[in-house]
């Protein structure tokens, strides 16, 4: 049995990823951690990451940028693997995770769906093939109001697997508006919608010359991002220190 702190457990994606391991054999909900907490819990649940004193093999993070490097230090302190899914992280805050994972197993994930990391290679094909052939590359990104960062970490990381092929040389531009000249052709646009209840859109838009090539991934409820938060959890509980993605998770599950 592997046994989960779920950091942000009365949040969208907590509450879903807490029914999912509620209903799986290989799973335990050893405690959550959340500031708000009205007691329905089925799991002890405290207030700060400091706080918890329930042994785990994993944790995993559906919180705010705010709280990250806390929840980190806790992990490098009990050498307890986390898989973590929080976006709008600072370069510094990246970079501690980067140091947390020499002393524990570490899973960073802008997006935890399946579709979203094929995705990710794919794009590599195509900006090798599109981009030299003149094909201008944007990024548009789609999701609920109640978000709070912009554009998201999908995007962006969408935008890199494209920029990585092509050597880094291209420059990302979130805002044009400030800007009266021909577009570039090294850059990278990358805008975001936010309205209703759109769980999350992302189109990666190849413009050439009379023709458009468009790659889209629709997440149509957050079920798909807590399975694979699920999936992630198994796969890292156990590992050595490290850093892993979501491929890693991916090559596993398809080696088995």
């Amino acid at each position: 049995m592997i046994k989960i702190i779920m950091h942000g457990c009365n949040g969208r994606m907590g509450q879903v990823i807490s029914g999912m391991i509620a209903e799986d054999p290989e799973l335990e909900m050893a405690a959550g951690i959340d500031p708000r907490d009205d007691g329905h819990n089925p799991y002890p649940v405290f207030p700060d990451i400091s706080l918890c004193d329930v042994e785990a093999d994993c944790l995993i993070d559906f919180s705010t940028a705010s709280v990250v490097d806390r929840m980190l230090d806790y992990c490098a302190e009990h050498k307890l693997p986390c898989v973590l899914c929080t976006t709008g992280l600072s370069q510094a805050q990246a970079d501690k995770a980067a140091e947390v994972s020499r002393s524990t197993a570490v899973l960073k994930s802008a997006n935890m769906s399946l579709g979203i990391n094929l995705l990710l290679k794919l794009l590599k094909n195509a900006a090798e093939v599109l981009a030299p052939a003149g094909f201008d590359v944007e990024v548009l990104e789609k999701h609920h109001n109640l978000k709070l960062d912009a554009p998201s970490g999908t995007a962006l990381a969408l935008a890199d697997s494209v920029n990585e092929q092509l050597g880094g040389d291209y420059e990302y531009v979130f805002d044009r508006s400030v800007r009266r000249e021909q577009r570039p052709k090294k850059e990278i646009g990358i805008s975001a919608v936010r309205g209703g209840t759109i769980v999350g859109e992302h189109d990666v838009i190849f413009a050439g010359t009379d023709e458009v090539v468009t790659f889209s991934h629709t997440a149509y409820s957050k079920a798909v991002f807590g399975r694979g938060a699920v999936q992630a959890a198994k796969f890292l509980a156990g590992r050595p220190a490290g850093m892993y993605s979501m491929s890693d998770v991916i090559e596993a599950v398809l080696n088995v």
